[in-house]
Formats: structure tokens, sequence, C-alpha cells
């Protein structure tokens, strides 16, 4: 019997500061990567999707944007004085719900 499945990792790319297209507010919100690993046996063996997103912390919607934005949102939260930007170096978190 063989076992496989996928596996999703999220990773905290910053933290930039937008106005919601939702709610309207200049909020802070969290540029997040997720990345759906194929797995074998349970050990995550290579990615085969990968989506960026970012997420209002005043009403929490959640927006997809393409690699190109988040990169851009990435430089932006680097040059912010007094701005939180994470890199990719950290360990990922999972998800609660997934």
């Amino acid at each position: 019997m063989i076992i496989f499945g996928t596996k999703i990792y999220l990773y905290r790319l910053a933290i930039v500061t937008l106005v919601c297209r939702h709610c309207g507010n200049p909020a802070a919100h969290t540029l997040t990567k997720r990345v759906t690993k194929f797995t074998l046996f349970f050990v995550p063996l290579f990615p085969f999707s990968t989506g960026y997103a970012t997420q209002c912390t005043f009403c929490g919607m959640e927006q997809e944007v393409t690699k190109e934005w988040a990169e851009q949102l990435q430089e932006q939260a680097a040059v912010a004085p007094g701005s939180e930007a994470y890199g990719q170096s950290q360990q990922p978190y999972q998800h609660p719900g997934i």
C-alpha cells in the first residue's frame, strides 16, 4: 500500500499597511505565501503549487495576489520605517483549519 497526499505550508512574508478593498480602512495586511507539497509516506517531496495572498487584520478579508505584486509589497515593507518584514527563513506555520 502506497500512502500519498499533500501538505500545505504557509509562510508569513511581510506586514504592510494598505487600504482594504472590502472595509475601506487603512489597516495592516499580512502577506503570506502558500506552498502545497506532494507527500509520499507523510514525507514532503516537492512543491507543485504556490500562491500569494494578503489578509486584512481589521475585517479579515483575504485576497489572492500575483507573485510580482507580492514581491513589490515585500520591498515596500523592507524600506518602510518601523515596518515588520519577515524573511522566508522563518519556519512555516501550519494553519489550524488545513
